[in-house]
């Protein structure tokens, strides 16, 4: 995987999200990947129970469970890349409805080794919700 490579996996991530296709989400993952939304979490293992987690389907108490449509949106970029694994930093923004103010934002980072096909064996998330700003 090269830089370019791992931004493209990262654009088809965020349009799997917000589509919350089944092909698409599974499609970004190899067969056995293992998935963390939090590092000290027990993975997710196996492609199905991912797109099962991300649909909000699944009896997983690490899931993140499926956001409402149009209350999100998200951008992250490679950071790092060596060979099979990279680190990626970006944030997610959450609005109060579709086209709403904001919510909430969350400064991300996931660590990502890939198989050979471009597609992810181990997925980790860390995420921290942005302070609300203080008043003058």
């Amino acid at each position: 995987m090269d830089r370019a490579a791992v931004d493209r996996w990262l654009a088809d991530y965020i349009a799997a999200w917000k589509t919350y296709d089944p092909e698409r989400i599974g499609a970004l993952f190899a067969e056995g990947v293992e998935y963390r939304y939090h590092p000290a979490d027990e993975p997710v293992v196996g492609r199905e129970a991912v797109v099962e987690a991300w649909l909000g389907e699944s009896d997983n108490p690490d899931a993140s469970g499926r956001d409402d449509e149009g209350i999100y949106d998200a951008e992250y970029h490679a950071v790092a890349v060596d060979d099979d694994t990279a680190v990626a930093v970006g944030v997610s923004t959450y609005t109060e409805g579709p086209g709403g103010p904001v919510a909430e934002v969350y400064d991300n980072c996931f660590v990502m080794r890939f198989d050979s096909d471009g597609r992810c064996r181990e997925f980790t998330e860390w995420f921290v919700k942005r302070p609300e700003p203080s008043s003058p």
